[in-house]
């Protein structure tokens, strides 16, 4: 995950954990009939505006992200055949070079036997 994307990711989780834990006591302010139940429920609902839109924030970044520098974990099956297909032309430029050169050293032709020195 690219650092951009992974910073609004931690983001929202924080975000998100929050808004749970002022649900949760705006619930329990509400069970026990406490002063705090009004507040921590406009809290709530704020907070969950806030945490949508970080997980919205996530899922943005996400997309930009992938239109400017491209999906680089998985090549689709055309980049694989791209790639294919760049293999095989190299593989024969390298064997028509060692044709055309007879396959000795230096670009000296080959006599087939032992060196005579």
């Amino acid at each position: 995950m690219p650092d951009a994307v992974r910073t609004a990711a931690v983001r929202a989780v924080l975000i998100m954990s929050v808004t749970i834990i002022q649900a949760m006591v705006a619930f329990l302010s509400t069970l026990t009939g406490s002063w705090l139940a009004f507040p921590m429920v406009l809290s709530s609902v704020a907070s969950t505006v806030v945490a949508t839109w970080a997980v919205l924030d996530v899922w943005v970044t996400r997309q930009v992200w992938n239109q400017r520098n491209g999906v680089v974990s998985v090549p689709s099956s055309t980049a694989r055949q791209i790639r294919r297909e760049r293999r095989r032309s190299r593989r024969a430029e390298r064997a028509a070079e060692r044709d055309g050169t007879g396959g000795g050293i230096g670009g000296r032709p080959s006599t087939g036997g032992l060196s005579r020195a």
